[in-house]
């Protein structure tokens, strides 16, 4: 297969269907990678033992999370019935007199009011109705609502973007997946049609979904790319994104031979924004996404500057990301600050707290990835500032680990009082103290949390942090 990677300048991906036992451990001990069956590479060695205990642990994980993939995707299905039936019934004790009298009310999962696993740990599907269009919060206010938003329904979405926000629904689809053989990806739609007469379009990714096995693979999947002239990037991301198996990145696809059973992400959303804005001169739009979705975010923006997608890039008003992953390397860094200032684009990287997702993939001399753009930090008192890097940058550090504990008792103790001061708007439920409780044990856990970044967008000082057009 190797000769299927020509694209890629430098090359290491990951094949867990390939994984046997005495192979897997003979890589600890064994610097040659070209006898590793689990393994593709450009090089055939690895004498760096830290960078050899990474393969083995992404490809542990992958391994386990395909094994594990239909029990997760049942337990998250149960979860997600029970938590719809509770709110379907009012609670639990109307639940059980219902079923006593044989009226339970069953939610139908493609309904308009059934949520997801993400969806129930923050219900709130209001717009803040005191930021609006011009305030310099706007967008990423917007952005972090569409972002909570992808993990939903279409019928969910549809409504909430027409009824509640008053904007136009443009659809919710689902992308294909080149090498895991299936639609892995969604992304949304809509148009807020502003009084200033300039439309702005919306794509916003979804993100991680906690019971998606599929998900947390493009998460997990080390492999990484070299293209030419960008640098290495995360490999999970790019295949998540609409990487083709044999080709890589080319420009175009020819349609009428793609017999793939769902549109590729990229070329699919390229395409219907190339439409949108040639109907409107004056329109522009922003990528937006939370956890994976904002890696799926910046990495459209970056195979567009590859393409040389001029004109959509002169449209891009921005990206909005929250909870981000790292998704390149130091060379990926420099060619995206040149390309985002050459055509004016803003990218804004929101970092809660000790959200533990933000800080990986690690940032050292194993895996190298770097972040960029402007990065918005916000404390647990939702207090933002500019930060080249969020504080622990790659989060396993013995010295922050008592800070980051005592942290997580405040988190846990202003889920009670929080609403109290600021409005039922922001008052938690069970199921996010449930979060809040394991993050005493692993904080940055629950910090992952929709929740706090809607909190950060609407409650976060913002003076001297939006410049606009700065990188």
């Amino acid at each position: 297969m190797a000769g299927d990677l020509n694209f890629s300048g430098s090359y290491m991906v990951l094949k867990p269907e390939e994984l046997g036992f005495f192979d897997l451990l003979r890589i600890l001990f064994s610097s040659d990678l070209e006898k590793r069956k689990f393994v593709e590479s450009s090089y055939r060695e690895e004498e760096d033992f830290g960078r050899r205990w990474i393969i083995f642990v992404s490809i542990v994980a992958l391994k386990f999370l395909r094994s594990v993939a239909k029990p997760m995707s049942i337990i998250g299905s149960t979860i997600e019935l029970f938590l719809n039936l509770l709110s379907s019934n009012q609670n639990l004790g109307v639940l059980l007199l219902n079923f006593l009298r044989g009226r339970v009310v069953v939610p139908d999962k493609n309904s308009a009011s059934f949520l997801s696993f993400t969806g129930n740990v923050d219900k709130r599907v209001e717009l803040e109705p005191s930021i609006k269009y011009g305030d310099e919060r706007y967008y990423a206010a917007l952005s972090m609502m569409a972002s909570k938003a992808s993990y939903e329904n279409k019928a969910y979405i549809e409504t909430i973007v027409t009824q509640n926000w008053k904007m136009e629904f443009l659809g919710s689809y689902d992308y294909w997946n080149d090498f895991q053989e299936k639609a892995t990806t969604q992304a949304f739609m809509l148009c807020d049609k502003n009084e200033s007469g300039q439309d702005t379009i919306v794509v916003s990714f979804r993100g991680t979904e906690t019971f998606d096995a599929d998900a947390w693979s493009s998460d997990f999947d080390l492999s990484w790319y070299e293209i030419d002239g960008i640098g290495k990037i995360h490999g999970g991301f790019m295949k998540a994104l609409g990487l083709l198996k044999v080709k890589g990145w080319p420009k175009d696809i020819e349609k009428e031979k793609d017999n793939r059973p769902a549109p590729l992400a990229y070329y699919a959303i390229r395409d219907m924004l190339k439409e949108l804005l040639s109907k409107n001169d004056r329109a522009k739009y922003i990528v937006t996404g939370h956890s994976l979705g904002g890696a799926l975010a910046i990495l459209f923006a970056a195979i567009l500057a590859l393409h040389e997608e001029t004109e959509l890039l002169e449209r891009l008003e921005g990206v909005y990301t929250f909870g981000q992953p790292r998704v390149g390397d130091e060379k990926f860094v420099e060619f995206m600050k040149k390309k985002l200032k050459e055509n004016a684009v803003n990218y804004i990287r929101f970092v809660y707290s000790y959200d533990i997702v933000p800080r990986l993939p690690f940032d050292n001399s194993e895996l190298m990835f770097k972040h960029f753009g402007q990065c918005i930090y916000y404390n647990s008192f939702y207090q933002g500032k500019v930060v080249a890097e969020a504080p622990n940058k790659n989060y396993f550090s013995p010295l922050e680990t008592i800070i980051m504990m005592m942290n997580a008792v405040w988190e846990l103790i202003r889920s009670f009082t929080l609403w109290r001061t600021k409005g039922p708007d922001y008052k938690e439920g069970g199921l996010l103290r449930v979060f809040r409780v394991i993050g005493l044990i692993a904080p940055g856990i629950s910090a992952h949390s929709t929740q706090d970044y809607v909190n950060a967008t609407r409650l976060g000082s913002t003076d001297n942090l939006f410049h606009p057009k700065r990188l």
